[in-house]
């Protein structure tokens, strides 16, 4: 017979408690005898049972800052390598070496990496895995998770003698004192647990090697589907061809009328001008045409009516209405101011010498006149032709009235005229308003009609330096016949949005909201230029009285000094 001995391995000493103060103050005994390797089980947490031992600050931390500090730099260095160094590549405009555009990644790595170390970090400080625990062989160590408090000195430390440690656990007072001894039991694994392992893993590969095989084969049949619906719903991409639709268009167009969330803050009679509900009940099919054209997105519809808003005159009276607008052109220079006339540079001063000529020349005319008794006729002649030019118009018939088309025309009113307008303007007039309705006139109004309104902008002037014959001078916005009494606010947006006549539309070019603006602002432009003292609050008035005396008197300085120089001018030219 052989006998087999085993040999028996001492781990350590552990000690039995009852209640914590007890464990804390064992703890705190075996601290000042020296002892480091100890360790204390709870079955809940113990606040303070760590100073009580003795234990140190772990090393846990540097390690998850040696990993956050690793994962950074390597992914610096990756991208600065890869996108700066390696393979350059311009990315949304940004430099190779871009640190904002690499921080994403930075942090991503710096965060993977600190949790690896702390993880890995507290297995290795712990001595873990740990498949068995030597404190497990004591089966009085099952109550450390119900009511027990243990204290463990291991048997490698340095100050560690057996006899020593159970008589410094007994003055403790403990009441349950026993070596740790090695497991006895077999440390090899059965076999069975490896059989199980085994078929585990063959087992998981056959789903692998399914798909495989799928993916690399062809069947007859179709895949296997757990949810139809998304499966084999007819979807289609973008500008792909189906038989749905009557149009074999898979992409569908918006529903007529389809306005975007939160666009659709305008009414109709905002988007025309025009007292729809009213022009409904005079003129059914012209509303009915709006709302298809403004509502509805019907181009046809929206074509018809810019082209019938904008032709306020038939062909037949263009002539008489550029007459007219030449008209209200040659009044301008007498409602100008002198600085207008002084921006038109030296050729006004030039042609002034030539208008005063033939006063010059008058008493000349006047004294052979007298001289000459038989030619008192052509010296009464100039009252005689004054008289024609003044009764030309009157002498002369219209176009109105000579053309029967425009006589026609003239009994039949313009859509223009029949149509309801908007009497005032749907925004709320603030200052806010008219700033932007300032800036929107000085980019788009001013160019033709000038700052000021009065037809006298740089396109007129340079139009008239050069002398052609088909430019229409821009009408001045202070004719009576544009103010709010004769020409609603909504006839004027609707000037400015299809435009009339030679002057286009700008409704592709301003906002709506802008338009709106601008005819406000023509209105406090109208009653600028044409505002009395009694308008004036009387706070104000001194005040307005003093400047319009100052600014009197510079233009009539400047008028002095104009013809001042006028006259040197004439002088070295003769």
């Amino acid at each position: 017979m052989s006998e087999t001995k085993t040999e028996r391995i001492v781990h350590g000493i552990m000690a039995e408690f009852t209640s914590v103060d007890s464990l804390l103050d064992a703890c705190r005994r075996v601290r000042d005898a020296g002892y480091t390797k100890t360790d204390a089980y709870t079955p809940f947490p113990v606040h303070g049972i760590d100073r009580a031992l003795g234990i140190k600050p772990t090393v846990l931390p540097w390690i998850a800052l040696a990993g956050g500090l690793s994962g950074t730099l390597i992914a610096l260095s990756m991208q600065i390598w890869m996108n700066g160094i390696d393979y350059k590549y311009i990315i949304s405009g940004k430099p190779f070496i871009s640190l904002p555009a690499f921080m994403p990644v930075a942090f991503e790595l710096t965060i993977l990496l600190a949790s690896f170390g702390a993880f890995f970090g507290m297995w290795a400080l712990n001595g873990l895995p740990k498949f068995s625990n030597p404190m497990f062989t004591d089966p009085r160590f099952d109550r450390a998770t119900d009511d027990r408090f243990f204290l463990y000195i291991d048997a490698k430390d340095e100050r560690y003698d057996a006899d020593g440690v159970r008589n410094l656990l007994t003055e403790t007072g403990s009441g349950y004192i026993n070596e740790v001894v090695e497991d006895d039991s077999p440390k090899e694994v059965p076999k069975p647990v490896f059989l199980v392992w085994g078929l585990m893993v063959a087992f998981s590969i056959v789903p692998l090697l399914c798909i495989l095989t799928m993916r690399v084969t062809n069947s007859s049949r179709p895949r296997f589907h757990v949810f139809f619906d998304m499966d084999f719903s007819p979807a289609k991409d973008a500008q792909q061809v189906t038989s749905l639709f009557y149009d074999n268009r898979a992409m569908r167009p918006d529903v007529p009328g389809t306005v975007a969330r939160g666009q659709l803050s305008e009414s109709l009679d905002m988007m025309t001008g025009i007292n729809v509900e009213e022009l409904a009940q005079q003129n059914a099919p012209r509303a009915e045409r709006l709302v298809r054209a403004y509502l509805q997105g019907d181009e046809q519809a929206k074509a018809e009516e810019v082209a019938e808003v904008s032709e306020q005159d038939p062909p037949a009276d263009e002539a008489d209405a550029d007459a007219a607008e030449e008209g209200s052109s040659d009044e301008q220079p007498a409602q100008q101011d002198s600085a207008d006339d002084a921006s038109a540079e030296d050729k006004p001063a030039e042609d002034k010498p030539a208008e005063e000529k033939p006063a010059d020349d008058q008493p000349a005319a006047e004294k052979s006149a007298e001289d000459e008794p038989g030619k008192e006729e052509p010296a009464e002649n100039p009252p005689a032709e004054e008289k024609p030019a003044e009764d030309k118009a009157a002498e002369e018939p219209t176009p109105s009235e000579s053309s029967p088309q425009a006589t026609g025309n003239a009994s039949q009113p313009s859509v223009m005229e029949t149509t309801p307008w908007l009497k005032q303007n749907p925004l709320t007039i603030d200052a806010d308003l008219l700033a932007a309705g300032k800036k929107q006139f000085g980019i788009y109004c001013s160019v033709c009609h000038g700052m000021d309104g009065r037809g006298n902008g740089l396109v007129n002037r340079r139009a008239q330096a050069k002398g052609f014959d088909t430019w229409v001078p821009p009408a001045s916005l202070h004719q009576e016949t544009l103010y709010a009494d004769q020409y609603p606010d909504g006839k004027l947006f609707s000037t400015i949005s299809n435009g009339i006549r030679k002057m286009p539309g700008y409704a592709s070019q301003i906002q709506l909201r802008d338009r709106w603006a601008i005819v406000s602002y023509v209105r406090a432009l109208q009653m600028s230029q044409n505002a009395s003292m009694e308008m004036v609050p009387e706070s104000r008035r001194e005040e307005i009285e003093r400047e319009v005396t100052q600014v009197k008197a510079e233009l009539e300085r400047q008028a002095e000094e104009a013809a001042k120089a006028a006259a040197e001018r004439e002088k070295k030219s003769s």
